[in-house]
């Protein structure tokens, strides 16, 4: 997967094999293997591509896009949790990775916030409060 990554990456991005060998600190060469599955960078190769393409050493190294429809790596604290259903009374099921990520449990409160261009957000309850307060406060 880290090489189909790599090359996704680097496409995407429109850089060539010599600049993204150059900020990993090896030869195009060895990048050049790396992008065709011949061989696979070491854990320090790995962190310094992570952070010149700015997305996590895990999806880097184990995101799948065929799982979600050919999408590419995503950004650093940035999340494809898949795709849900909405129920006949509006309901949805969120993933139990999202879940997880988020620390979402049984029970908390989600405000539901829209936009008819961007589309929906979910905020937890208590941070659109905290963050109503903080503007409240605020004076110009």
């Amino acid at each position: 997967m880290i090489s189909e990554n790599l090359l996704a990456l680097r496409k995407m991005k429109k850089l060539s094999q010599e600049q993204v060998a150059e900020a990993a600190g090896v030869s195009r060469q060895a990048y050049t293997r790396w992008e065709k599955g011949e061989t696979v960078p070491d854990i320090k190769s790995c962190a310094a591509l992570a952070d010149y393409f700015a997305v996590s050493l895990d999806e880097l190294v184990n995101y799948s896009g065929r799982k979600n429809g050919n999408l590419p790596v995503p950004p650093k604290g940035k999340h494809l949790f898949g795709v849900v259903n909405v129920g006949e009374k509006g309901q949805i099921v969120i993933p139990k990775k999202a879940r997880d990520v988020f620390g979402i449990k049984a029970g908390d409160r989600l405000i539901v916030l829209g936009d008819e261009e961007q589309g929906l957000a979910l905020l937890p309850e208590d941070r659109m409060l905290d963050f109503m307060q903080a503007v409240k406060g605020f004076k110009c």
